[in-house]
């Protein structure tokens, strides 16, 4: 059954629906990084998203919170509770761009393209893991399980693999497709 759906990604959506949402994602994914991303990158300090998503241990996470402080600790929730959406900005675009591409190659990189069409969802089912962890760990201060920041963690790491394999993937199926419209 997940095959059969898997298969009717070659021809449904048509191209022009995948051309639209992906575009609409990529508005979605521009405007939250400009008016909620970008001013929250530079409130943290010495300590930004990233270190957060990335501090793997409780030691970390306190260290964190002790130099944001309650403030930037409430901030930066809000930053995460717009990541859900955000989610919607990548996920949508890199899915549809990996597809469409696919479409005008040969039929074993179609068929490869299928599956790598699910690494940006994939990526984003392990977004909302993360984002979880972080919410668990920013509202309840000092207060949250120690296996908490492993999970975060470890979701992010997944997460950016399965983007960047995705990510690669449309760049390769890009050049292929212009080497082959070069050659006709």
């Amino acid at each position: 059954m997940f095959l059969e759906k898997l298969e009717n990604l070659k021809k449904y959506p048509s191209d022009l629906i995948l051309l639209i949402v992906a575009a609409i994602g990529i508005v979605i994914l521009l405007t939250i990084n400009i008016l909620i991303f970008g001013p929250l990158a530079y409130s943290g300090g010495m300590y930004g998203i990233l270190d957060f998503e990335f501090a793997w241990t409780e030691e970390q996470i306190l260290t964190i919170f002790d130099f944001w402080g309650t403030e930037e600790m409430t901030a930066q929730a809000a930053g995460v509770y717009w990541d859900f959406l955000y989610i919607v900005g990548y996920t949508v675009p890199l899915f549809a761009l990996i597809l469409l591409i696919s479409r005008k190659l040969n039929d074993n990189m179609l068929n490869i393209g299928l599956y790598m069409s699910l690494t940006p969802i994939i990526a984003g089912i392990f977004d909302i893991m993360e984002n979880i962890n972080l919410l668990i760990m920013l509202n309840e201060g000092s207060e949250f399980a120690s296996f908490v920041p492993l999970i975060a963690s470890l979701s992010a790491t997944i997460k950016f693999g399965f983007l960047i394999v995705g990510a690669i993937f449309l760049l390769v199926a890009l050049i292929l497709l212009v080497i082959e419209k070069i050659k006709k």
